[in-house]
């Protein structure tokens, strides 16, 4: 027998209150967030799968559009810059050195652009539906896992081809970058989420930072110019203090096969210190990232 409004009404009253916003201190309140998202996973999965399945719906071509923007890109820059501007008789295996890079830069770009809109795009589910909602920014990052898995393949599977497998030593240099880019990543979606609620400027504000990020960052050219240009100075080590440009070179290192034989890449003497120290920081902006994110989610539904 279906239950009346007047029965439904008492149910409703009768279940306990969720807290929203500020759990316990500093380090409690951190994990205990981070608890409440580990015993969601289920619902993070179903956002995931519902961000990919939108994003490809209606397309005829499905998935492989994750592939066409970056090779799109690829084909630009090499012949605009490889074979107009000449950089690739200067930077061997040219190709594989940008896929590299704009691999990278993709991944990023994507969890921090659509962790920043994440909060305001499911507003309906966040003003109707108590859940965490560190869920929203931190479901951008399975949707950037997949297209950075089949981005990567093609990359892998490119240098098998041309016989440059990265099969050596230098290889192990890729999972600290990777977790340098991830962390740092999910720091600032989170981060940025949460303040794009209050103000809506910030998803535009992104969108520029990251641009003029991208050519802060060895992606079309090699350290090498950057070396030749500031030789040590403060500025490069400024340009050195982005997380991302030591991640960046950290995976060309792993990678770039030819960089290494033809003995024309130049890498920082610190650049496995610099790539710990990176993602030492960004653990722990992670953490304030998450502590600001918990202070402002209360008002989220009234600004929304």
């Amino acid at each position: 027998m279906a239950e009346s409004a007047t029965e439904r009404r008492e149910r409703i009253r009768a279940e306990p209150m969720a807290p929203i916003g500020t759990h316990g201190g500093l380090f409690a309140g951190t994990l205990s967030s981070y608890r409440q998202v580990v015993s969601e996973r289920y619902l993070l999965g179903l956002l995931v799968k519902r961000e990919l399945k939108a994003r490809y719906k209606d397309s005829s071509l499905g998935f492989l559009w994750s592939l066409i923007r970056p090779l799109t890109q690829l084909l630009i820059y090499y012949f605009a810059l490889g074979e107009i501007l000449g950089l690739a008789r200067q930077i061997p295996s040219f190709a594989v050195f940008v896929f590299i890079g704009l691999t990278a830069w993709s991944f990023f770009t994507e969890i921090v652009s659509g962790g920043t809109t994440s909060i305001v795009g499911n507003s309906g589910l966040v003003k109707k539906v108590y859940l965490p909602r560190e869920i929203f920014p931190l479901s951008t990052i399975g949707g950037a896992l997949f297209n950075y898995a089949i981005q990567l393949s093609i990359l892998l599977v490119a240098t098998l081809v041309i016989g440059q497998f990265p099969a050596r030593a230098e290889l192990a240099l890729f999972p600290l970058a990777f977790a340098v880019i991830l962390i740092n990543a999910a720091a600032l979606a989170l981060l940025l989420s949460a303040v794009n609620v209050y103000l809506r400027d910030t998803q535009h504000l992104v969108e520029v930072i990251l641009t003029v990020l991208f050519w802060a960052s060895p992606i079309v050219y090699s350290f090498t110019f950057v070396r030749e240009a500031l030789d040590g100075s403060l500025l490069e080590q400024l340009y050195l203090a982005n997380p991302v440009t030591v991640a960046i070179l950290g995976m060309q290192q792993a990678l770039w096969v030819a960089g290494s034989e033809s003995g024309t890449a130049v890498w920082p003497d610190d650049l496995v210190p610099r790539m710990w120290i990176a993602l030492g920081i960004g653990v722990v902006m992670l953490w304030a990232s998450q502590r600001v994110f918990s202070r402002l989610q209360g008002n989220f539904a009234q600004e929304l």
